[in-house]
């Protein structure tokens, strides 16, 4: 005889899914984070068709074979190619699944504060259509929130800067409600760019996507380092001679170069919070701010802040889970669900949106 709780785990898969420019995080209730991987598909050039997806595309990218190349479906936390988004996202659910092809999954989705209705139904339609039956979508603001420990219930606000490689999301939460929020289509993926573009135009450098990301993870600081003389080589591409070429290159060179993308981020949440209440505001004083996403893991990024903003900073202890692991709180209790999401049911439906409750 099945017991009753391990039936139910056979009806449904509740998944919560973070579709962000850089990763796709998928989570299922009662078995936490099952999928971590690169937003990539790998593309055969001539025939269009999907060789590979996330891990497997990254592993492929800037060392591609002749007729293949990766790319990125979403761009800007929003679907940039729906037909590639949809089969990516439908793989991953796949592989999320807790076996048994024939679960129902009912899944809750984070979604930019600024999105548009258009870019939401490409979202909850690249779902549908990954097999998943019900879906609910909610801010990623106030997902990552409740992911770094704010409680719904708390009545005091508090500041979620959620920092992605495509987006920069700030959330002022209360009460389990967002009381104002403000999204760029700009994050750390900016950082890369322009270590890339400054290698390319002061070393003479072309370098690919994987040496930037090392630059950005393990070498550069977003606040002033220590030892400005540490020097690393990197190796890529000499641009006029098109041979295998390297340069040392040091952290004090690198510095202003990131800084400009940082104090951009800086400067938006410095912004954010002039444009509080007095109470909201009174609050965020005497909290602080909440760094989630990829993005709070830059080194200094939080002294970076602080000395910008005069307001203490923590990082969120899982910053890059956060969203996803507040998504797939929110099947523990159905109510905050349906209240959180509900606002939304009505833009989708205006937007000629088949969503079954």
């Amino acid at each position: 005889m099945l017991k009753i709780s391990s039936l139910k785990k056979l009806v449904t898969d509740s998944m919560a899914i973070d579709l962000g420019t850089a990763s796709t995080l998928i989570a299922v209730k009662d078995r936490g984070v099952v999928l971590d991987e690169p937003s990539l598909v790998a593309i055969h050039e001539i025939s269009e068709e999907i060789v590979a997806f996330g891990q497997e595309a990254a592993d492929m990218e800037g060392r591609e074979g002749r007729d293949l190349v990766v790319r990125e479906p979403m761009i800007g936390g929003v679907v940039a190619d729906f037909e590639k988004t949809k089969k990516m996202l439908a793989h991953f659910v796949k592989k999320a699944k807790s076996g048994g092809s024939n679960l129902a999954i009912q899944a809750v989705m984070s979604m930019v504060s600024d999105v548009t209705h258009v870019e939401q139904r490409a979202l909850l339609n690249a779902a549908e259509e990954a097999g998943i039956g019900k879906v609910f979508m909610m801010e990623e603001g106030l997902a990552a929130a409740f992911g770094a420990g704010v409680l719904p219930t708390d009545k005091r606000a508090s500041a979620i800067i959620d920092i992605g490689a495509g987006t920069t999301n700030i959330a002022v939460i209360a009460k389990g409600s967002v009381v104002h929020s403000t999204s760029e289509r700009y994050g750390s993926n900016e950082i890369n760019d322009v270590i890339a573009t400054h290698l390319r135009r002061h070393r003479g450098l072309q370098v690919g996507a994987e040496t930037t990301e090392f630059l950005k993870t393990n070498f550069v600081s977003t606040y002033l380092p220590d030892d400005i003389s540490k020097t690393i080589e990197v190796r890529g591409r000499d641009v006029q001679t098109g041979s295998p070429a390297a340069v040392e290159i040091t952290s004090g060179e690198l510095y202003p170069v990131v800084e400009s993308v940082v104090r951009r981020i800086a400067q938006l949440v410095k912004d954010t919070l002039t444009e509080l209440r007095p109470e909201v505001a009174a609050d965020i004083y005497d909290r602080g701010v909440i760094l989630t996403g990829g993005g709070a893991l830059l080194d200094g990024l939080d002294q970076y802040l602080r000395s910008f903003i005069n307001l203490p900073v923590t990082v969120a202890d899982e910053p890059r889970y956060a969203t996803v692991l507040g998504l797939v709180k929110m099947f523990d209790d159905l109510k905050l669900l349906e209240r959180v999401a509900r606002n939304e049911l009505n833009v989708l439906q205006n937007a000629e949106i088949p969503f079954e409750a």
